[in-house]
């Protein structure tokens, strides 16, 4: 939805290993075709990567630096959208998103940080409502997968029995990838925030702290392994879960609960049946992938190669309230944390450009402010399919 701003879109933390990823796909799948520019702190490293990725040497450079809010207000006002890979948010989006909701500029991020989310939306929503502006977190592998997932398998069950599924269970059938040092090095700035305000324990542990004040049904313990009768496997428990679990509940939400208010979700990984599944998900379950001398650190990733041997299988499962049973699916075929979440971003700017005219503001997840346009888009330029499975 054109602003009449100087640019776009603006990809602020163009010079970082995923925000290169992101300017590297835009100029390869839109060119001059959108009015984008790269933006982050030195105009030389701006330039070095505009170079490096074999983008249009016209492309505009954006000096912005997000502790100077002078610079940040700036950027934001001279885009339609912002598309910002630079985290940890809670250290360094917050002046981003406040100039995004006064200015009326859409916005989307890379946000597992459901702490600051949650400052976000009682700090910002009602400005952005105010100004038009779409804040829009969470918009990479968490958590589109499973936040569409769950909208793609709520719609086919609408179609097809004429009433939403009030139990759904997400399940990762497949992840072939790595997770992203910017989701390692949130993960340490949340811990980090707890031990300075405690009380922020209360808000990640509770599965509707970003449905505006909604509290709904107990929802599943997904902390330990345990044997699902219903999948006849083993399931572990799945780190992005904390995450996903409250933009899926915001999102049902926001569409007025058209999951029902008595909606239970729960996600987890499928390790397998018999007492093999059941070892593999103990380790599992004593394992954090976030942690160790491997983890890459913000600003590093792995190979080309890498990233395209990597894939992503997750199965949704639902059911009515009558007892009928649905099957969904959503998969990806580059790994999950760089190479198909720099897609997912930067798809999630070009909706809000041009799919989503007249949709209204406010501090929104993809369901209720893309829904169906962006898994068009996904699915057509991105590498995801989104299938009903029985």
């Amino acid at each position: 939805m054109s602003k009449n701003r100087e640019f776009d879109i603006i990809v602020y933390g163009a010079t970082g290993f995923t925000g290169r990823l992101v300017a590297e796909y835009m100029e390869g799948q839109y060119g001059r075709d959108v009015n984008w520019a790269m933006a982050g702190r030195s105009a030389d490293k701006l330039a070095e990567v505009r170079d490096l990725i074999g983008a249009n040497p016209d492309t505009p450079l954006v000096v912005a630096d997000a502790s100077d809010p002078a610079l940040v207000r700036d950027m934001v006002g001279r885009t339609s959208v912002l598309c910002t890979t630079v985290g940890p948010y809670q250290l360094y989006g917050s002046d981003i998103v406040a100039a995004c909701a006064e200015l009326g500029t859409d916005y989307v991020d890379l946000s597992g940080e459901p702490g600051w989310m949650h400052e976000t939306i009682n700090a910002h929503d009602a400005a952005a409502k105010a100004s038009g502006a779409r804040i829009v977190h969470s918009c990479g592998f968490d958590s589109i997968p499973f936040d569409l997932g769950v909208y793609f398998l709520q719609q086919a069950s609408q179609d097809k029995f004429g009433a939403p599924c009030p139990r759904v269970r997400g399940r990762v059938r497949a992840m072939n990838g790595e997770f992203s040092g910017g989701t390692a090095a949130s993960l340490g700035a949340t811990m980090a925030a707890i031990a300075k305000n405690p009380e922020l324990i209360n808000v990640l542990a509770n599965p509707f702290s970003l449905a505006n004040g909604f509290q709904g049904p107990a929802q599943p313990d997904d902390s330990k392994p345990v044997e699902d009768e219903v999948m006849g496997q083993w399931l572990a428990p799945f780190i992005m879960a904390p995450i996903n679990t409250k933009n899926v509940h915001r999102s049902n939400a926001l569409l007025g609960h058209a999951y029902g208010e008595d909606f239970v979700y729960d996600e987890m990984m499928m390790t397998g049946a018999g007492d093999e599944g059941k070892a593999v998900a103990e380790f599992v379950a004593a394992t954090n992938p976030l942690e160790g001398d491997d983890v890459p650190q913000p600003g590093e990733g792995p190979t080309k190669e890498s990233r395209e041997a990597g894939n992503y299988d997750i199965l949704f499962h639902g059911t009515t309230a009558a007892g009928e049973t649905l099957t969904a699916s959503v998969s990806g075929d580059l790994d999950p944390g760089y190479g198909s979440t720099s897609k997912m971003i930067a798809e999630s700017a070009m909706c809000l450009l041009k799919d989503s005219e007249g949709a209204a503001g406010g501090v929104l997840t993809t369901a209720p402010s893309m829904g169906h346009k962006l898994i068009e888009r996904l699915v057509a330029n991105a590498g995801l399919t989104f299938k009903v499975e029985s």
